[in-house]
């Protein structure tokens, strides 16, 4: 009897423990700590092959801060794209899975919501063709 209960036990599938979701102060808790540079054969690849970019960049990168280079940007990038754009970078966007829950959510609720529509404009119809039509 025993055995057939550890047998049972085995078969049931075990509680999956859901991850509490991180606030929005955690979240800039730990991205504010500093984390150590991690090293290993791909990053120093990496560092060694970009060097020469940064090499010929560096000439470049005072640029920015000129100021006829400044206002051609003002003039070319209105400010209200330049908010937009601000405010694209703080945006959450959601996942595969949270898109496909989201759109299947607006398409039932479109379905119900036409079909109670369809409903009570077929009920109408009838109800004034048998009061007018008499």
């Amino acid at each position: 009897m025993r055995e057939k209960r550890v047998a049972q036990a085995e078969d049931k599938p075990k509680r999956r423990i859901v991850k509490k979701a991180e606030t929005v102060r955690e979240a800039a808790e730990k991205s504010a700590q500093v984390q150590p540079k991690k090293g290993g054969v791909l990053r120093l690849s990496l560092h060694y092959i970009s060097l020469p970019f940064r090499i010929i960049g560096r000439p470049f990168t005072g640029l920015g801060k000129f100021k006829p280079f400044r206002i051609i940007g003002y003039i070319l990038w209105p400010k209200y794209f330049r908010n937009s754009f601000k405010e694209l970078r703080q945006v959450t966007w959601p996942n595969r899975r949270e898109s496909f829950q989201l759109t299947s959510a607006v398409l039932v609720f479109a379905t119900i919501f036409g079909i109670m529509i369809a409903l009570v404009d077929y009920g109408l119809d009838k109800l004034f063709k048998q009061v007018l039509l008499k």
